[in-house]
């Protein structure tokens, strides 16, 4: 048996048992057994709401010093009371992502030992159960070649298969129909309508179909209803299209699919799936050991994990190719969307509650992305560029109506349409980094591929205009002439000053601000030097960063969250994002700063510590990685085993835990996956601060395995052999032309590489 497999010993009764597929637009969670199966069909761009002007109700710069004042002298309850004045636009139509629908395939005979599985190496879902000692089969796959999701049914029995389909909306404006002209299909087509994220009259239309066609036995049907009757086999096909972003003809393109689909063949369009998924999945390969516990189903070993029952690395290695899987499902190159909280599925909760299905780019939307370069699915980025190109357009508003600055600004979440202006609430939507945080994904694209072209044409066009927003926008501090800004957040925490026990959301230079800033402006810095231009700005950067606070160490030992070492108010907070600098991004290491990886620690001590810690997926994926750059293995694995365990559904996926943001019920949250994928191979191999460091954070429990094409920053694949906690072998592949510091253990050793060699070392990193 594959150990790249997902697999259980009976049937999906719901959602969060489902099989996700996706082609990275159009995706389904799969559910059922023998007597029904549910495909809950999603559309990354089926949003509700709309582009729209955010008034603000400051006038610039005058307005932000006298709020500022506020802060400066202490008046933190003046100083936020004015913010809600002048930096607080009302909730218009934001929208969300929307469910489309539900295929509901209903079966006329029952079935017995129901088996489901997901290969990942293929990226089809298959289910088999007995009917009178005859096999059924049904086989899914959503196809990135043809754009379209098919199915395959078939009967070990000359007339086995026999079913009836319907559609079944999400949204109130959603409607199906046989077509009397074609036999076998079903045409459909709705609007993205809801009434909590915007008005209800505004939202992206669909429209698409579902053909079925057989092999002998009889297909009919009518009220919106195909019934298929003894037949050998069926074939279903589904295609959609939308609005969003169209100006011609956008309404006949999923029949159109469904046609070029049919006349190509199933068979054609399962090897050219299988071609084209695995032209990207097959980069990489991860192997760890296996065990008897390898064998069980899916979920029994995740619930062995939870209970600490035997030791299963494979199930390690499953979750993260079943991140990479979960990508390539939800982004690839030419997605129109990035990935947003839910990934590309929609549990149709998260939408209709306070949280929206959107972009939050205050860490979900940023962890969705920390494993793509690293991984070797460089590609998956595209959208997400993209979408910062967008940011970075519609933000030059944001920065002009809030703050009266220079460049561009979006702060914490945005959606389909790049909204870009604080949120309706400052406790937690003043956060002014947040698009500086997600374009700084522009420079790890840049420093995994070095493509000098896309230095110069993207991302230094971009974040040069971040850089002139916050070299507009930021205030020298009266009290120690500090460069900072403000007022903002730290992600979505507050605090005590002043010796009362009020909680406090906004002040002036929050730590997450300032690395983010610092590292804007070091890049900026060094890309327009390596490019030989804006010679103004680089004295400008120069000056301005010589003026940014260093990060400080408080009275309890830990890294402070703010300027000011204010007392926690919530000491069990969620977010870990003043520990940034040391994961993902590498300002903190062991080996150069070892007391800010000290206070860092301290800081993951405490948290983890306190009554009522808030035990959240993307929370716990940051633990691991911070705690792997601590090079801190056992904790890591730890954290890593905690997330598989606990904070897994049955089909895998990460939620978050009722109690969280008001969430009645666990919640899927997409960050979980990409997170703990980023951070199990983050404790495989690490490439920051100047060197390429092998296995930094090797757990006992994985003693024994071997990867083969993980990415490191300066355009290297790396491959690794180890075996009893040991390195036995590596094979570095060079991209690019340069030089590093191998290290392992307290090994280190200078490396320099050309474009286009190869490179075999032993366990001495000795050039074989």
């Amino acid at each position: 048996m594959s150990t790249q497999k997902l697999w259980y010993d009976k049937p999906a009764t719901s959602w969060s048992e489902g099989f996700p597929v996706g082609n990275g637009r159009l995706a389904a969670i799969v559910y059922g057994g023998a007597e029904q199966e549910v495909w809950n069909i999603t559309e990354s761009t089926y949003w509700s709401g709309k582009r729209e002007h955010i008034t603000s109700h400051s006038s610039g710069k005058d307005d932000l010093a006298r709020l500022r004042q506020h802060f400066f002298d202490g008046d933190y309850e003046g100083g936020e009371r004015l913010a809600s004045q002048l930096l607080e636009p009302s909730k218009a139509n934001f929208g969300t992502n929307l469910p489309v629908c539900d295929v509901i395939l209903k079966f006329k005979a029952g079935g017995q030992n129901v088996t489901r599985e997901l290969n990942l190496e293929n990226a089809i879902t298959k289910t088999t159960y007995e009917i009178e000692g005859a096999k059924i089969h049904r086989e899914l796959f959503a196809s990135h070649a043809d754009g379209l999701i098919v199915c395959k049914l078939w009967s070990e029995s000359p007339d086995g298969i026999s079913f009836n389909i319907h559609l079944e909306g999400k949204t109130d404006l959603f409607e199906s129909w046989n077509d009397p002209q074609v036999e076998g299909r079903l045409s459909f087509k709705g609007q993205a309508l809801e009434q909590l994220h915007s008005d209800g009259k505004c939202g992206v239309r669909c429209q698409g179909s579902v053909h079925v066609e057989t092999r002998d036995g009889i297909i009919g049907g009518d009220a919106g209803r195909v019934e298929v009757s003894n037949a050998k086999e069926a074939i279903i096909y589904f295609a959609i299209n939308t609005d969003y972003g169209v100006t011609g003809d956008w309404l006949s393109v999923g029949d159109k699919r469904n046609l070029l689909a049919k006349a190509k063949g199933y068979e054609s369009l399962k090897l050219d799936h299988i071609a084209d998924y695995n032209s990207l999945y097959g980069r990489v390969n991860l192997e760890l050991e296996t065990s008897e516990l390898t064998l069980l189903p899916t979920d029994e070993r995740i619930r062995n994990l939870s209970q600490g029952k035997g030791e299963d690395p494979a199930l390690f290695a499953l979750f993260f190719q079943y991140g990479r899987y979960l990508t390539l499902c939800g982004a690839r190159e030419d997605s129109p969307l990035p990935l947003h909280l839910q990934g590309i599925w929609n549990d149709d909760q998260a939408c209709r509650m306070g949280w929206t299905c959107d972009y939050h780019i205050d860490i979900n939307t940023q962890m969705n992305y920390y494993p793509t370069e690293t991984t070797h699915l460089s590609e998956s980025h595209q959208p997400l560029i993209r979408y910062i190109e967008q940011l970075a357009e519609s933000g030059k508003a944001a920065a002009r109506d809030f703050y009266g600055s220079n460049g561009w600004v979006a702060h914490t979440v945005s959606n389909a349409w790049g909204f870009t202006a604080p949120a309706w609430q400052n406790s937690w939507g003043l956060n002014v980094t947040g698009g500086l945080w997600i374009a700084m994904q522009l420079r790890d694209h840049y420093e995994y591929t070095l493509n000098e072209q896309f230095l110069s044409q993207t991302a230094y066009p971009i974040l040069k205009d971040a850089a002139l927003f916050f070299l507009d926008y930021m205030v020298v501090h009266p009290k120690n002439g500090w460069l900072v800004t403000g007022p903002s957040i730290s992600p979505e925490n507050t605090f005590h000053a002043n010796g009362t026990q009020k909680h406090h959301y906004l002040s002036m230079g929050t730590t997450l601000d300032q690395v983010l800033v610092s590292d804007l402006f070091e890049f900026v810095l060094e890309a327009a030097e390596r490019l030989e231009v804006d010679e103004q700005l680089q004295a400008d950067l120069r000056k301005a960063i010589a003026l940014l606070p260093p990060l400080q160490i408080g009275q309890k030992g830990q890294l402070q969250e703010w300027l000011e070492d204010y007392v926690e108010a919530q000491p069990e907070h969620r977010h870990l994002s003043h520990l940034h600098s040391l994961f993902p991004a590498y300002r903190i290491t062991p080996q150069h700063t070892p007391e800010l990886s000290e206070a860092a620690r301290v800081t993951l001590e405490s948290r983890k510590s306190t009554n009522n810690h808030e035990d959240v997926e993307f929370t716990v994926a940051a633990f691991a990685g911070c705690y792997s750059r601590l090079h801190d293995a056992e904790s890591a694995y730890e954290q890593i085993s905690h997330l598989v365990g606990n904070l897994c559904f049955d089909n895998l996926m990460t939620f978050s835990k009722p109690g969280i943001g008001g969430a009645e019920s666990p919640i899927y949250v997409a960050d979980g996956n990409f997170g703990g994928t980023a951070a199990i191979a983050d404790m495989l191999l690490q490439s920051h601060a100047g060197e390429l460091h092998l296995l930094p954070a090797l757990p006992a429990a994985w003693s024994s395995g071997q990867y083969q094409g993980l990415r490191a920053r300066g355009a290297l694949e790396i491959d690794v052999i180890w075996s009893e906690g040991r390195l036995v072998e590596v094979s570095v592949r060079a991209l690019a032309t340069g030089h590093t510091t191998l290290r392992y253990g307290q090994q280190n050793v200078p490396f320099s590489y050309e474009a286009g060699s190869s490179y075999k070392l032993d366990c001495e990193l000795r050039i074989q």
